[in-house]
Formats: C-alpha cells, structure tokens, sequence
C-alpha cells in the first residue's frame, strides 16, 4: 500500500490537516455517470479494512462483516454517500472549434462565467475556459441579462472545428479546474464536497467500526453514483443490498454564510456538529438512534426538519423494496454547487464517529426491523 493510502486509512492525520483519502477523492474528476476516477480512489481506500466490489452503474460498496457472536439472523446497515459531482457534457462542437455544452446537476450559470474547466476525452485531460460575449459588446439592454448557459461555450484554443473534433466528442464532459484548498480554522474549500465528503464519511465511519472488530449488524458504505441526475446508484444498490435501516450521509446550507434565513431552514453554522434531520420521509427511530449517540458520546448536532422530499438519496433509498428505514445526516457547507464549496473538517470526522457509534449501539434497536 502506498504512503498516502496508508495515511487516508487512518482519517485525520494529527496534525488536523484533511485526510489524504478525502483530498484524493476531491482531487478526482467524477461528473453523474463518469464516477469511475473517485469511485477507483475509494476503493482504493476502503480495500485495507473492507471487501470492496461495484455495481454495472459505478457505485462502489465496502462491507464490514457484523462482530464475532452477532446473531445469526443477521441485519444490514448501509451508509449511503454520494460519489458523483455536478459537471458539463458537450453537445456540440462548431466549425470555429467552440464547445457547446449542458450542465449535468445544478448549475447556477453565473458562477460558470470565466472558469476554467478540464474536459475529460479519450486522449486524456484538456484545459478550457468557459467564455460568453464580453461586456463591452453587450447592447444596453443586455448588460443586467442573468446570463444562461446556452449563452456560454468553451474555448479550447483550437484552431478550428476539424481540430477540436480531433481532440473532443460529443458526450465528453468537464468540471471546473479547481483543487481543494486549507484555509484557517480547520476548514477546507473545494469543488465537489457535495458530495465526496458524504461518500468520505460513509468510508470513514465503516474504518472506525472495522476497528473495533464489527458492529451487531453488518456495516455496508456506499459511494452511491448519479446522485445529481437520477439518484440512480442508492435506488439500485438499496434493492440489491436489502438493508435493515439506512443512514444517508449529505450536506446542508451552512446557515452562518450571508443572506441565508435561518427561520426557514433552521441554524446549522460550521463547526456545529452533524446535521440530523427529522420530517415526513425519514424515520423516527433511526432519528432517536443518532440523536441519544450523540449525546452519550458528546457530539453536538443541529436538527434540520423537512416537510417534503429531502432533495437526496434518502428519498429513493426509503421507497426501495417494501420501504427501508432511513435517516439522513448531513454535514453544514457553505456555497453549494460552487468551486469554491466549503466546510469544517471537524464537522466532518464528527458525522463519521457519530454514525460508527450509532451502529455499534444497533442490537438493542430491534425495532428498525420486522
């Protein structure tokens, strides 16, 4: 094993800086159904305590065996993370070698003025740069126009568009050039923290229990694909996996960023904790579960209600089969769907030991199943 998956093995690294396991996976490039890069990375990672497979849509799963002496009717938990990114796939590419394109997940166009991309392609990684009409050409009705993204192209610097067909195809797609960053204060800056931080504490938290020899139930972690687009990866390994209960790991607004109401969607500021949700969807006895670990093990949490589909892959993990168990933790971040997303890592390791606890205390719960 290398030196940095020996490091990503062990979580944090004492001097607070973020795990090589999580800086790995947002180094990776990884779009909604192009995962396999961070998907490889965390397999990688989960293969020193777990047995590692995949499914025919991406998702990578790690299993962690229940303790030595658990019952033989044996119960499944499975910690659902999503492994894809939000990205940019080409649709056309025009006789002046322009690239074209749509956004796969959410875009706010805004935030695409002017960055620079990396366009996967058969020959490897390319740099481009997102270009729109400069404003000095812009009529005056024009100037306060939202720009939209069929407003936008990518410039790759061909020559014309026999050149850049040589280098790109239709159907390649892009994320926005931008590696994570340390700031101060235990906080980390990067493009797709939404979500390889949830597949990372999905990770995480199956080590710690490994650690400790297994839970009551079995522990599966799921880097589930296509979260942005389909929510393809938890629909599909939720019915294949058949779990007892699911908790489903995500992130949530920051609430401590300008302009955001916090009567609308409650108080959750970075360094507060896990995120646990409670609403129409998710399951009271999962809540109660996570909620009484964290107070027996002193980790603060915020609770965040919901009234309707939460937006994530608790939504199709909860419908699978004859209906599963779900709760969904999630960890605050601030600037969502942005290059520049940002969380605290204590928040981080905090979701990852909460969830490891919880599982471990499952054998009294007989409740979460028939």
């Amino acid at each position: 094993m290398s030196p940095q998956a020996k490091a990503a093995s062990k979580g944090s690294t004492a001097d607070g800086a973020p795990p090589q396991a999580l800086l790995d996976l947002l180094a990776a490039r990884g779009p909604s159904g192009y995962e396999s890069a961070p998907a490889a990375v965390w397999r990688e990672a989960a293969g020193a305590f777990a047995r590692v497979s995949s499914d025919v849509l991406g998702t990578a799963v790690a299993r962690v065996p229940a303790r030595t002496g658990a019952k033989k009717r044996e119960r499944r938990l499975i910690v659902v993370g999503h492994i894809d990114e939000i990205g940019l796939i080409v649709t056309h590419i025009d006789d002046d070698g322009y690239l074209w394109f749509r956004n796969v997940g959410g875009w706010d166009a805004q935030i695409l003025v002017g960055q620079r991309v990396l366009i996967d392609t058969r020959v490897g990684p390319l740099t481009g740069v997102v270009g729109k009409k400069p404003i000095h050409l812009l009529r005056d009705e024009d100037v306060k126009k939202v720009a939209e993204i069929r407003d936008l192209h990518i410039d790759i610097g061909a020559r014309d568009g026999a050149q850049a067909r040589e280098q790109v195809r239709v159907g390649d797609v892009a994320v926005i050039d931008a590696l994570p960053a340390q700031l101060q204060n235990g906080r980390l800056t990067a493009r797709a923290l939404d979500n390889r931080v949830g597949a990372f504490v999905a990770l995480e938290s199956a080590r710690l229990v490994a650690a400790q020899g297994g839970a009551p139930w079995e522990l599966v972690a799921v880097a589930a694909a296509q979260e942005e687009t389909t929510l393809g990866g938890a629909r599909t390994s939720a019915f294949a996996l058949e779990p007892a209960a699911a908790i489903v790991v995500d992130v949530t607004h920051a609430t401590d960023a300008p302009g955001i109401e916090v009567k609308e969607v409650g108080k959750h500021e970075l360094g507060s904790g896990p995120v646990l949700n409670r609403g129409s969807t998710f399951d009271q006895r999962l809540f109660e579960l996570l909620a009484q670990t964290a107070e027996a093990e002193g980790i603060a949490f915020t609770i965040e209600a919901s009234g309707r589909a939460s937006g994530t892959d608790a939504d199709a993990v909860q419908l699978s089969r004859g209906g599963v168990p779900t709760a969904l933790v999630s960890v605050p971040l601030r600037y969502m769907h942005s290059p520049v997303e940002l969380v605290q890592l204590e928040d981080v390791h905090a979701c990852a030991r909460l969830i490891a606890a919880a599982a471990m205390r499952l054998e009294a719960q007989t409740l979460l199943s028939p």
